[in-house]
């Protein structure tokens, strides 16, 4: 038989943990080489956990960060036999500890064969496009190198792109030295003198680190943080019990933003007359939340979005409670100013930007900065993504963007639906991208799931091929 081909484009969190995934699954021995298209210095990290800084925490305790849904301790044990434990906080660990996590489990993959009989290479580069094969059986995928990779099944894996620009057009400032479209880029922080005065566009948790970095830092210019509702993450409340699900009795069924808000409302009310913070209440809601959000038709999806997703956004994505405290000590203090509106326009003046804020009811501000960073959160429309192999796969109509701005279409295993509506036999996603099936997929314990399903259905569509074959 001959050696059948898997490529991943994308090496952060989803697409290294489907690797190792697939180098686990038990079974008939595969004759699979498993290509990782990663452009980053290693594969493993991603955007998300590449950051050395040693004041950016994971804002979710370590017992609940193992790589692997079976192995809950995975993560901590790990933690204790590196002596990796002095990099946490009160149990929350560095972003950076856990890239390194990471970075071990996908190179044990690549270094050796795995048992079940899968080799995994990794290319360092990104890839350009993806061509199915005329005969429509696998497809060849092109990286930027020149090198081309030919796949029977090829899976993306493309995490979370930058920000997209904060004002409408004309966008001239993007490419001034004072305006940092990425908070994560190490250049970032690094050019920001002590006294630079600077302005984030956002009050998330990317604005949360941000701050931090630049107090580290000494920074003792003037700091304004913008945003339009003037929300910041809640602290997150360790230890906390555990709240009974009411999904199956209580919310199955319901087909409303309004009805479901009624009932949860109810329980915070009843949570807080025990003395019991509502963390938890939301907290149980996790594992049904796919379960929720698609039982509401499209227009209530989209209700949901306007309305409330910025407040479930605070509410659900927390901060470590020391960084809640630090946050709280520089706006009380006067060491941040917070203003609530939307940049309306940012133009360059010489070596600074002057920003206009849209206030709702109020005449428009502006200031002066001598830096810019957009704390926004990442893109997710794929209608606006200008990555070449995205534009490529839309143009193509391999890849359709979904109809509210959060990711791709798919079918319940997450193959990619062309603009017929047909389910790629070749083209699979998992990550951010799968969004608009389950509006949460971004946090680990998601992710990890998301990977070991596909890896499983992976599996089964090689012995489907190899069946075929004989």
């Amino acid at each position: 038989m001959q050696r059948r081909s898997i490529t991943i484009i994308g090496g952060g969190f989803s697409g290294s943990m489907l690797a190792v995934q697939l180098a686990r699954l038990a079974g008939q021995p595969f004759q699979c080489d498993v290509h990782l298209v990663e452009p980053r210095p290693a594969p493993g990290p991603g955007l998300a956990y590449t950051a050395r800084r040693s004041e950016y925490l994971l804002n979710v305790p370590a017992k609940a960060l193992s790589a692997f849904p079976e192995e809950p301790d995975h993560f901590q044990n790990w933690l204790r036999v590196t002596g990796a434990e002095q990099d946490c906080q009160a149990s929350f660990c560095t972003r950076q500890s856990y890239g390194r996590y990471l970075q071990q489990l996908v190179g044990q993959v690549l270094e050796w064969p795995s048992m079940n009989g899968m080799n995994c290479q990794w290319h360092n580069s990104s890839a350009l496009s993806v061509e199915p094969n005329p005969d429509g059986c696998g497809a060849v995928v092109r990286l930027r190198n020149g090198e081309l990779i030919r796949s029977d099944l090829v899976v993306l894996a493309l995490g979370n792109f930058p920000p997209a620009p904060p004002t409408p057009l004309p966008h001239n400032y993007l490419s001034h030295p004072a305006y940092h479209g990425s908070p994560w880029t190490s250049r970032t922080l690094l050019g920001i003198k002590p006294t630079d005065n600077v302005l984030l566009l956002g009050s998330g948790l990317t604005a949360v680190d941000v701050l931090l970095g630049l107090r580290a830092d000494g920074h003792q210019g003037r700091l304004t943080v913008v945003s339009q509702h003037g929300r910041w993450p809640a602290a997150a409340v360790p230890g906390a019990p555990a709240y009974p699900s009411f999904w199956a009795t209580e919310l199955a069924g319901l087909s409303s933003v309004g009805a479901v808000l009624r009932v949860v409302r109810r329980h915070v009310a009843a949570a807080q007359a025990q003395g019991l913070p509502w963390q938890p209440v939301l907290d149980s809601l996790r594992p049904d939340l796919p379960r929720i959000w698609a039982s509401w038709p499209l227009a209530e999806q989209a209700r949901f979005l306007r309305h409330l997703a910025g407040i479930w956004s605070v509410l659900r994505h927390r901060s470590p409670p020391g960084n809640a405290e630090i946050i709280t000590d520089l706006l009380a203090s006067g060491r941040v100013q917070q203003l609530r509106g939307r940049a309306r326009e940012i133009v360059p003046a010489a070596d600074d930007l002057l920003i206009t804020i849209s206030r709702t009811g109020q005449p428009d501000q502006q200031l002066t900065a001598q830096h810019v960073i957009t704390c926004t959160g990442p893109l997710l429309d794929y209608r606006r993504i200008q990555e070449p192999l995205v534009v490529q796969l839309r143009e193509t109509g391999q890849l359709v963007p979904d109809p509210l701005g959060l990711g791709m279409l798919t079918d319940a295993d997450g193959a990619l639906l062309d603009t017929s509506g047909q389910a790629s036999g070749i083209l699979f996603t998992l990550g951010p991208s799968r969004r608009p099936a389950y509006f949460e997929s971004t946090a680990v314990p998601e992710l990890r799931a998301q990977a070991v399903t596909m890896a499983r259905l992976l599996g089964q569509r090689l012995r489907q091929l190899e069946g075929a074959e004989v």
